[in-house]
């Protein structure tokens, strides 16, 4: 199985590997791990692998599944996140999707439900999702983000396979990691909606290499995603930006998960800085 995009982790690495190549991937995960540990590529790596198309080691990353999931378009890997105005992911959603789930897949031979904030389910919710992975469709995948595994019942955790992700040593590991440092910085001026002085910081990052643009990406939404449900011992620049509306939130997470996809492509430095300032400047516009 091809994980090169995800950074470190060598050891989860060589284990999905070993059972794509064994008995293949199961129908569930729960990946889990802190900001900027690689939770939201390493789902959609294992999504592209689930409904790739191409052939050999999958993913291929060319045919046409892959590159759909990797622009997030593909009809039969589904997001599932916290609600606009809602704090947490409601029993309402897990139903539809457990309804949805008996839908068979429009292209491929699977269908991936990618559930972001899984620690943020409640109860019912928790509850809801749990007969869905007991007694749900053979081709039916569900991978569950979180960054505290240990707020989900131990029911579902058991039935989930573990994929425990540590950033990436002299990433964004370390409290003084350039990319972590940078990405709070970005939530601090977009809770102060300073659009000028968003412009005036994101000069230097015209510097910075595709790569560490990207890192710097993922942090920022895996943060952005915290803001949506902080708890109080997240970062103060993620409680301060938890003040700002949800839909402008949501927004930025999207702009930010574009620009990270885009990072994987030839794409300029310059270019990715200049459009991460055009779309997030955008959002500091109109206040909603």
């Amino acid at each position: 199985m091809k994980l090169d995009q995800l950074a470190g982790n060598a050891a989860l690495k060589r284990q999905l590997s070993a059972q794509a190549d064994g008995r293949g991937l199961s129908h569930a995960y729960l990946i889990s791990g802190p900001a900027g540990a690689g939770k939201a590529t390493l789902a959609k790596l294992l999504a592209a692998a689930m409904v790739c198309t191409g052939q050999g080691e999958k993913p291929c990353g060319l045919c046409t599944a892959c590159r759909k999931v990797r622009s997030g378009i593909h009809p039969d890997v589904i997001h599932v996140d916290i609600p606009e105005g809602k704090r947490e992911i409601l029993v309402e959603q897990v139903r539809q999707m457990r309804s949805d789930a008996w839908i068979r897949p429009n292209e491929g031979a699977r269908k991936v439900y990618i559930i972001h904030s899984a620690q943020t389910m409640n109860p019912s919710a928790q509850n809801a999702i749990l007969k869905l992975l007991e007694e749900g469709p053979a081709y039916a995948a569900f991978l569950l983000l979180s960054d505290n595994p240990g707020a989900l019942l131990p029911t579902i955790r058991s039935r989930c396979e573990g994929a425990a992700l540590v950033p990436a040593e002299g990433t964004s590991s370390p409290e003084d990691s350039l990319a972590r440092t940078a990405a709070l910085e970005l939530l601090d001026l977009l809770a102060k909606r300073d659009e000028l002085a968003l412009y005036a910081w994101a000069v230097p990052l015209e510097k910075w290499n595709r790569g560490e643009l990207s890192q710097l990406f993922q942090i920022a939404v895996e943060l952005l995603r915290q803001a949506l449900a902080p708890t109080p011992a997240a970062p103060a620049q993620v409680l301060a930006a938890a003040a700002l509306p949800k839909k402008k939130l949501l927004e930025a997470v999207s702009a930010l998960e574009k620009l990270r996809s885009d990072a994987e492509f030839n794409v300029g430095a310059g270019h990715l800085a200049g459009a991460m300032t055009a779309r997030l400047g955008g959002l500091l516009d109109h206040p909603s």
